[in-house]
């Protein structure tokens, strides 16, 4: 799921499923920050907000912090990939990939684009 994303804006939920698919083996902030193509404000926002929802969990070794995927963050990875697969056969005469598919939220509404 690492890709480059310099060219597109990515959705909130495509951002915490590539952050959870990098720190699937454990790895270390730097890494998702440059795999995930992130700058250290934002990295700095989600590492706290998926520790707090246990999608992501902090491993504290002597050295260094490990970042590490929960099972919870599993299941999220699991079910974005089938929203996408989903989004994507419904859309399949007007989109061309699931990259290219972004929510958007219209005040109370949330909308394929």
């Amino acid at each position: 799921m690492a890709e480059n994303h310099a060219c597109r804006h990515r959705d909130r939920l495509s951002i915490i499923a590539e952050f959870l698919d990098i720190a699937k083996d454990g790895t270390l902030k730097t890494r998702i920050m440059y795999q995930a193509n992130l700058s250290f404000a934002q990295l700095s926002s989600y590492l706290p907000l998926l520790i707090n929802l246990n999608l992501l969990e902090a491993v504290k070794t002597p050295n260094r912090v490990i970042y590490k995927t929960t099972e919870k963050g599993l299941r999220y990875l699991q079910s974005h990939r089938e929203i996408r697969e989903l989004l994507t056969e419904e859309k399949e005469n007007n989109v061309k990939d699931a990259n290219s598919l972004h929510l958007v939220k219209r005040g109370m509404r949330v909308l394929l684009q």
